[in-house]
C-alpha cells in the first residue's frame, strides 16, 4: 500500500488509521519541518509495533527535476502498491466569498495536487500493469481514528455484487482506471473472468451499484475532467449493464447542480434508487451541505436537479425504496451523531423531512438493508449494527460490535427449511462476519462468525443461479475471492474461500 501525500505530517493519520500488518510505503512531495518529520517517526515506530512494515525511508519528491505525475509513477512501478491512500483532490470549503464568488478552502493548495497527482499515477500504472489499484482519497476533515472505510471521500459500494437476467453474478468495484468487473463463468467449475477495466470518463474512485426495475445493473460514479483554462468539471454519470458480461453501454452525464465549477467540484458522492414507477431518483450532497435530486423517467426523461432544503449533511447517505415502492433516504448529519430521514409525501407536498429519527450512525456504517424499506447502521456510541425503518420507534441492535464499514446481505436464503435473512460484515481485523436471523425478525438476534481472510473492501452478497448464497470478497493481493452457502447442511455453512 502506497501513502501518497504533500508532506510526512499529512502522513501520520492515514498511518495511525492503518490495520495491523499493513505493507505501507510513503510517498512526499515536500520533506516538510522537523516537528513534521519526528511525528512521522514516531507515528511509523508505534506501526511497526503492530505489525505494519516499510521497506525503508518515504520517498521525498523533486519538483524541480520533473512530473510530480511522473514520479510517483515510477515508485509505483517500484514498489508495486495494491492500494494507494492519499487526500481529497477537491478539499473541502469552510465558507463561501460572497464579492469573489468563490469557496473559501482552507486546506493547504499542496494538499489537493498531491491526491490529484496520486489519482493520475495510479491510473497510469494501472493501465501498464493490468491489475487493479483500489483508490482511497481521505476526506478533509474526518476523525484521523476512523478507519479508511469510514473516511473515504469517494466511497466504496456496499451493494457491488448483482445477478444478472441469465442468473451469472458480476462484481463491480471502481479503481484508479475505472470500474472492474469480474464476471462468474457459466459453470461452476468455469470459475470467474476477470477482472475486466470498465472505462469511463476521468472517474473518481467511488461507485454505487443500483439494480433497476429491469434487472439491469446501473453503475452511477463522479467523472473529473480538467478545464483547458484551469480548473476542473465534476459531473455525475451512470452507465448500464444490460447483459452478463458483455460490454457495458455508453456512459449518461447527469450534471451537477451547480453551474460554477468552483462550487461545483464540493459536490458528495452519487447515491440512487429506483421507485415502482420506473424512475430513478439521483442525490448527492450539494454545496450549501444539503441535499439536491434528480429523477430520470423509465424512458430517459431528466428532470432538473431540485435542492432540499433542510438539515446540513455529511457525505454519507443511504437510499431505498420502500415496500410500496416509494423512495426514501436517509443521511449521517455533518454535526453531530444524528441522521435525518427524506420521504416522497404527496405530489403536492414534494419531499419531506423527518429530523427526529432515532438513528445515530457511526461514520461509514450507513446502508440500505436487504429487507424492503429499511437501513442498517453501527450504532455511534458502541459500534453495534443496528438497523431501523421509517416509523419504527427505535432501532434494533444486531451485535457485532467489532471492525468498520457498512453492513449487506440478502433475505430469504433456505436455511435448514427456514427463510433467513443472511448479514455479512467487515469484522476485527478487516476479516468478514457472517450472521443471520429469520426473515422479519431481527429481534430475535444475531450470531455472528468470522471466516476468510481480511478484505480490503466491504463484503458482498447475492444469490446464484441455484439460489444458494454467494460471499464475495477481495484479499490484501487484490484477488477476488468466492465462498458459497453449502445447501442442506446442518445450519448456516459455506464452501472453503476460493481464490479467483
Amino acid at each position: 500500500m502506497a501513502i501518497v501525500v504533500a508532506t510526512p505530517g499529512d502522513a501520520v493519520p492515514l498511518i495511525a488509521s492503518e490495520p495491523d500488518g499493513s505493507a505501507i510505503e510513503i510517498v512526499c512531495l515536500d520533506g516538510g519541518t522537523d516537528s513534521e518529520y519526528r511525528a512521522l517517526e514516531a507515528v511509523v515506530a508505534e506501526a511497526r509495533r503492530r505489525g505494519c512494515r516499510f521497506s525503508g525511508d518515504p520517498f521525498v519528491l523533486d519538483a524541480g527535476v520533473g512530473s510530480v505525475t511522473g514520479q510517483i509513477l515510477d515508485v509505483f512501478h517500484e514498489t508495486g502498491p495494491v492500494r494507494v491512500r492519499t487526500l481529497d483532490p477537491d478539499p473541502t470549503h469552510v465558507g463561501y466569498d460572497k464579492e469573489r464568488k468563490l469557496p473559501i478552502v482552507h486546506e493547504p493548495p499542496a494538499r489537493g495536487q498531491a491526491a490529484r497527482s496520486a489519482l493520475r499515477a495510479a491510473r497510469r500504472y494501472q493501465r501498464a500493469v493490468g491489475v487493479p489499484v483500489f483508490v482511497d482519497c481521505r476526506a478533509a476533515g474526518t476523525d484521523p481514528g476512523l478507519r479508511p472505510e469510514s473516511a473515504g471521500r469517494y466511497p466504496l459500494p456496499s451493494r457491488w455484487l448483482v445477478s444478472g437476467k441469465d442468473g451469472r453474478l458480476s462484481a463491480y468495484l471502481p479503481t484508479a482506471a475505472g470500474v472492474a468487473r469480474w464476471t462468474e463463468g457459466r459453470t461452476e467449475a468455469e470459475g470467474w473472468s476477470g477482472p475486466e477495466l470498465l472505462e469511463g470518463p476521468d472517474l473518481m474512485p467511488g461507485l454505487t451499484v443500483v439494480q433497476g426495475p429491469d434487472g439491469y445493473a446501473y453503475l452511477i460514479g463522479l467523472s473529473r475532467k480538467d478545464r483547458k483554462e484551469g480548473g476542473a468539471d465534476l459531473e455525475v454519470v451512470y452507465a448500464a449493464q444490460y447483459q452478463t458480461g458483455r460490454p457495458l453501454g455508453p456512459w449518461v452525464k447527469l450534471g451537477n447542480p451547480h453551474t460554477s465549477w468552483q462550487v461545483a467540484r464540493s459536490i458528495g458522492f452519487p447515491v440512487a434508487a429506483f421507485a415502482a414507477d420506473g424512475f430513478m431518483h439521483v442525490f448527492v450532497r450539494n454545496f450549501g451541505r444539503g441535499i439536491s435530486v434528480l429523477k430520470q423517467s423509465p424512458k430517459g426523461a431528466l428532470s432538473s436537479w431540485e435542492a432540499l432544503r433542510g438539515r446540513k449533511v455529511a457525505d454519507e447517505m443511504a437510499v431505498f425504496a420502500s415496500p410500496d415502492g416509494s423512495v426514501h433516504l436517509v443521511a449521517r448529519t455533518r454535526d453531530g451523531d444524528a441522521a435525518v430521514h427524506w420521504y416522497h409525501g404527496s405530489t403536492a407536498a414534494g419531499w419531506q423531512e423527518d429530523r427526529r429519527i432515532p438513528v445515530s450512525p457511526r461514520a461509514g456504517s450507513l446502508s440500505a438493508a436487504p429487507e424492503s424499506g429499511t437501513v442498517r447502521f453501527r450504532y455511534a456510541a458502541t459500534n453495534e449494527v443496528c438497523v431501523w425503518w421509517p416509523g419504527a420507534h427505535a432501532p434494533i441492535g444486531l451485535g457485532g460490535p467489532d471492525g468498520d464499514g457498512p453492513v449487506t446481505g440478502v433475505v430469504g436464503a433456505d436455511i435448514q427449511g427456514w427463510g433467513c435473512t443472511v448479514l455479512v460484515r467487515g469484522g476485527q481485523g478487516g476479516v468478514p462476519a457472517i450472521g443471520a436471523h429469520p426473515d422479519g425478525r431481527p429481534d430475535t438476534g444475531v450470531w455472528w462468525s468470522p471466516s476468510g481472510e481480511r478484505s480490503i473492501v466491504p463484503p458482498a452478497a447475492a444469490f446464484d443461479s441455484q439460489g444458494r448464497v454467494v460471499i464475495v470478497t477481495v484479499g490484501m493481493d487484490g484477488r477476488l475471492r468466492v465462498a458459497r452457502q453449502q445447501l442442506g447442511s446442518d445450519g448456516l455453512e459455506f464452501t472453503p474461500w476460493r481464490v479467483q
